[in-house]
């Protein structure tokens, strides 16, 4: 029998950061989940001074961590437990989720985030690797890490500052988008149909202020919001957790962040 359910990661290495604040914060951020859940964490790598560049040398620079991270959540679920995670950038799911879905091929992706992050290289705008976190899962680009996740799989939420190539691809119904405003928890249901779904939340999807995070976009969640999802991932048999662009508190602190999704870590501890 597993000691418990349910395993932290912190991941505190490089993923393409344009400052060095998610990587500091990353402990802040764990050390609220594991009051939260009362286990302590395993940590992946160790701050490095961002060096920000283009996507190609970020992911480079990155993937040893990246590798690593990869074996630390296959580990986590050959044992039978669900993977709770801080990551410090979206990048870092190139390597987590691939995983996820070779041991759940059933696993819907649930992307909270004010952006897309379904760019690939070749219709980048920023050159930014985080701007292309979705799309490797996705199979869309090859990030070396691996794919496997349906297109029909993936469900975007609250994303409100999307590119161009991003608004064809949702256009054309290649990924599922549940925009922010009310209702939000029962349009996710909706598009969920209760299946079983793993969380990944970029803090910027919240409203500005509430969470320090490298992007701000106006017209996020709010932590009722967030908790109001959190019970549609509670019932549909949720298989993990990823949390994300965590720079430090505002408002809000980390310990209100780990309490919003609350009713999905319940279901992870059973």
């Amino acid at each position: 029998m597993n000691p418990h359910p349910s395993s932290l990661t912190v991941y505190r290495g490089p993923a393409g950061d344009h400052n060095d604040r998610a990587m500091s914060a990353a402990t802040l951020l764990g050390e609220a989940f594991t009051r939260r859940l009362g286990i302590s964490p395993v940590v992946v790598g160790s701050p490095e001074p961002a060096q920000p560049t283009s996507w190609d040398r970020e992911l480079r620079r990155a993937l040893p961590t990246l590798q690593r991270m990869a074996e630390r959540i296959d580990q986590v679920m050959t044992a039978g437990q669900a993977p709770i995670s801080v990551i410090t950038r979206c990048a870092v799911a190139l390597a987590s989720q691939p995983v996820v879905l070779r041991h759940r091929p059933d696993a819907v992706v649930v992307w909270f985030d004010a952006h897309g992050d379904i760019n690939v290289p070749a219709d980048t705008t920023t050159g930014y690797l985080g701007g292309l976190a979705l799309a490797g899962p996705l199979g869309w680009w090859d990030s070396g890490l691996g794919g496997g996740l349906p297109e029909q799989q993936a469900v975007l939420v609250g994303a409100r500052d999307l590119d161009p190539a991003e608004i064809r691809h949702v256009t054309a119904g290649r990924v599922a988008l549940v925009p922010p405003g009310r209702g939000l928890d029962e349009r996710l249901a909706d598009v969920l149909r209760g299946r079983p779904a793993y969380l990944h939340v970029d803090c910027d999807v919240m409203e500005p202020g509430l969470f320090t995070t490298d992007y701000t976009v106006p017209g996020g969640l709010s932590l009722d919001d967030l908790h109001a999802c959190a019970k549609v991932l509670a019932v549909s048999a949720p298989v993990g957790a990823e949390i994300a662009e965590f720079e430090g508190n505002g408002s809000a602190t980390a310990d209100d962040l780990v309490a919003a999704i609350e009713p999905l870590l319940t279901e992870l501890r059973r």
